[in-house]
């Protein structure tokens, strides 16, 4: 079985079925780049050690951030594995969370924070993957325990995020051990070195490094396995300098190209917290408006995707929004014509964002700005701003385009656990109107479908 893995998986499954074997205890640390196949070293160390001890009343534990989807591919991955190796009618499944062969039993638990998980024992081996994002105190205080008294031999797969995760103290521990009994307990197989072993695996990496970028979050985490800081500035000096371009800025759109729009909605006159009365002129926030085209003569293999020219700005500084209705329903409807049109619809923003999409139908995408959807945003602004896709236009002496550069620049990216980011301009600094409207317009970029949008105005 071990043999139809790939050399770098055999010498993990090596150093672990030793330390099982001689009753060594070891605690393993393994990073392997994504896609790289650390799920199939797992099911296969899962099927060897079920086969092996199918007749003796002992588990193997796996858990992992989540159940679903996480623990869910991991039982079907093992039970794959036990129909190709001809156990079709021999394994059950209890109580949804436990494979057993005949007596042995691969018990599946869910990593979550609430997850009640007390009580469980592995004797042959356990297993935490995606570790990065595994609470260390549900990790030290309810899983560890459960090999106390077998002395358990443990992996912890993952990739890395930040310096203050759980892999990335155990992996600490584990170099540290090395370095005085020269055991090696920790494996670090990057994209390179997979792909070395994998022609199929380089071209797919290729295209992610293409696309992401080579220092997007993702791309240095998942694949480079390098941990990200806990925060600082959003865009370095160099990727500032690829969002620069020498198109101009437009008042009227061209005949013939295609024109996205992303609204990042401010608060109304009227509505400023706490107890200062609403004539007190504080500094507002704007709604904004970023118009831009997009350029398919750009597109290239692998990814294919079209090029985002910003062309035009509007700002409304303390608009009551519903005098800001018909002068977005002529700019977006009949002025741009724009394909599509992200808007932010969070809180005070969702009536507007429900008008305009009455007025200007399917095109109109409301967006609730959430943790996990704005870090999905902030990951998408990186990667187009890396990739080279994202252009601001030339120099025009307006305030937009200051305003503009000023909130790139002062732009903050917070990294946080699960692999998620927040991104902003600190209040005391300024505002981020510019930066969640060109956010939103990139959102509003990648919903559009040339192909389904053929014969739309």
């Amino acid at each position: 079985m071990i043999n139809r893995l790939r050399p770098y998986q055999q010498d993990i499954a090596k150093a672990v079925l030793q330390s099982i074997f001689n009753r060594q205890g070891q605690t393993f640390s393994v990073e392997i780049a994504r896609q790289g196949g650390k799920n199939e070293l797992s099911s296969q160390l899962e099927l060897l050690l079920m086969t092996l001890f199918m007749f003796e009343p002992k588990n193997l534990v796996k858990c992992a951030p989540t159940f679903k989807p996480q623990l869910n591919i991991s039982m079907m991955r093992l039970k794959d594995r036990l129909n190709e190796a001809g156990f079709t009618e021999i394994y059950h499944t209890e109580g949804g969370y436990i494979i057993r062969l005949n007596q042995a039993r691969a018990v599946f638990l869910s990593a979550e924070p609430s997850a009640n998980v007390v009580g469980n024992t592995a004797h042959l081996l356990l297993e935490v993957d995606e570790a990065q994002d595994v609470s260390k105190e549900k990790y030290t205080k309810e899983f560890k325990p459960m090999g106390a008294t077998t002395n358990v031999t443990t992996i912890l797969y993952g990739t890395t995020w930040d310096n203050a995760s759980l892999l990335e103290e155990i992996k600490r521990q584990n170099i540290e051990k090395e370095q005085k009994d020269g055991l090696k307990r920790h494996f670090r197989y990057d994209w390179e070195e997979v792909a070395a072993h994998n022609p199929a695996y380089l071209a797919y990496a290729l295209s992610e490094k293409d696309r992401l970028g080579e220092n997007h979050p993702l791309f240095l985490t998942q694949y480079r396995l390098l941990p990200v800081s806990g925060g600082g500035g959003m865009f370095s000096t160099e990727q500032l300098d690829l969002l620069k371009s020498s198109h101009p800025c437009q008042i009227y759109p061209e005949n013939g190209k295609v024109y996205v729009a992303g609204l990042d909605l401010a608060g109304e006159d009227g509505q400023i917290d706490g107890d200062l009365p609403a004539t007190v002129n504080l500094r507002r926030d704007s709604s904004v408006l970023t118009i831009a085209e997009l350029d398919y003569t750009f597109a290239k293999a692998p990814c294919n995707l079209p090029q985002l020219k910003l062309v035009c700005h509007y700002s409304w500084q303390g608009a009551r929004h519903a005098l800001l209705y018909e002068k977005l329903v002529e700019l977006l409807g009949k002025v741009w014509k724009c394909r599509k049109v992200a808007v932010d619809a969070t809180g005070l923003g969702q009536p507007v964002a429900s008008f305009l999409r009455e007025s200007l139908g399917s095109r109109i995408l409301p967006f609730a700005f959430q943790p996990s959807s704005k870090s999905r945003l902030g990951f998408n602004l990186l990667s187009a701003v890396n990739s080279g896709r994202l252009k601001m236009y030339a120099s025009n002496g307006s305030a937009e385009y200051a305003l503009f550069w000023q909130e790139m620049e002062l732009a903050r990216a917070d990294y946080r656990q699960s692999q998620q980011m927040n991104f902003y301009v600190e209040t005391t600094r300024g505002h981020d109107d510019y930066l969640m409207s060109l956010a939103l317009c990139l959102e509003a970029a990648e919903a559009y479908s040339p192909r389904s949008a053929k014969g739309s105005n």
